[in-house]
């Protein structure tokens, strides 16, 4: 009877390489982060942490992967991330099918986020934009709606943070010109100002 590892080389096989290369793509795009964008993520965090301190709403939106980033994170905050305590208010403008469709169809693509930040947001708020190219006119129109409404605006993008970095309050730009990379990298920064978040409020 054969072992079941017999045969078995402990080499990786030539069809991870891609898989490890990627991995080392990654740790060396979150390295760069780490020692170009520091003050810049210590300045979301104060962001963040001033809207939930004064119980604001967190409103996140985007498209695509970054609907997806939105709605995860509305989800930590809601919910919980690694620790028991408080709800904190935190809304996903990416989520409802009926006045997404509604809105596109009605008045535009572009308008829905504006809609929703126009009728939901309130000073004190925090409009948070997920926009790899930061270009995206449905999202450039809901960080104008949201200024125009005294709401700040926290955009992660990537590249050189296109015409978003012009409007938004603060942007984080992640130094790479791979979207999965930079969708990776925002979920993992906005996971660690949510865990700084719930270990002091």
């Amino acid at each position: 009877m054969s072992h079941p590892d017999q045969g078995v080389s402990d080499a990786p096989d030539a069809s991870v390489a891609p898989l490890l290369t990627a991995l080392r793509e990654l740790s060396e795009t979150a390295e760069r982060v780490v020692q170009e964008l520091a003050p810049e993520i210590g300045r979301a965090l104060l962001m963040v942490r001033g809207a939930v301190q004064q119980g604001g709403t967190l409103l996140f939106c985007g498209n695509g992967g970054s609907a997806a980033d939105a709605q995860h994170m509305a989800t930590e905050y809601v919910v919980r991330y690694m620790r028991n305590r408080r709800a904190y208010p935190a809304i996903a403008l990416t989520t409802d099918t009926s006045l997404l469709t509604a809105a596109g169809n009605d008045l535009g693509f572009d308008h829905i986020f504006s809609r929703q930040v126009e009728a939901l947001g309130k000073p004190g708020d925090l409009l948070i934009i997920h926009s790899t190219s930061g270009n995206s006119p449905n999202v450039i129109r809901a960080a104008e709606v949201a200024k125009s409404m005294g709401i700040p605006v926290l955009a992660l993008t990537k590249r050189d943070g296109g015409a978003l970095r012009l409007i938004a309050d603060h942007t984080i730009v992640v130094p790479t010109d791979r979207t999965d990379r930079a969708q990776e990298i925002h979920l993992c920064i906005q996971h660690a100002i949510c865990d700084a978040i719930e270990a002091t409020l």
